[in-house]
């Protein structure tokens, strides 16, 4: 939307969360605090969330976010063909991409943050990379 650039160069070394949505998505509005959170809390850890909109113009999307903003950086599907790679036509749709670039996972559907830090364990974030020491991605309040 902000005229950078995306490409294999700039996520490498990341870890990558998809979420192909669309603004008339009640799920995909349901799933953003959480997406937002998790987005704060890892970011300086590794993590690149990339919102995919399907099938809307960039003025409805711009619309959209002025209404309800985001952090993560959104990408419109006329951009890029990442909604026919992963055949995304039910929303939201989550995919998950490791530091090397590999699928890691995918979820299907909105799951809240529970779901969402679940879907991270598949790639996990470093807090400190030399260490070697992982981030713990419980949801909170945790339960036993």
């Amino acid at each position: 939307m902000d005229g950078e650039t995306i490409n294999n160069d700039s996520i490498h070394g990341k870890v990558v969360l998809l979420q192909f949505w669309a603004t008339w998505c009640p799920y995909c509005k349901r799933d953003m605090p959480a997406l937002e959170s998790i987005g704060q809390e890892f970011e300086s850890q590794g993590l690149m969330i990339l919102g995919v909109n399907v099938g809307e113009s960039k003025k409805k999307v711009k619309q959209f976010l002025e209404q309800s903003p985001r952090s993560s950086k959104v990408i419109l599907m006329e951009d890029t063909n990442l909604a026919a790679v992963f055949e995304a036509k039910s929303f939201p749709l989550y995919v998950l991409i490791d530091r090397n670039g590999k699928l890691a996972g995918t979820q299907a559907g909105a799951g809240g943050e529970g779901a969402l830090r679940h879907l991270l364990r598949k790639a996990p974030l470093d807090s400190r990379e030399d260490s070697g020491e992982g981030v713990e991605l419980q949801s909170s309040p945790r339960r036993q």
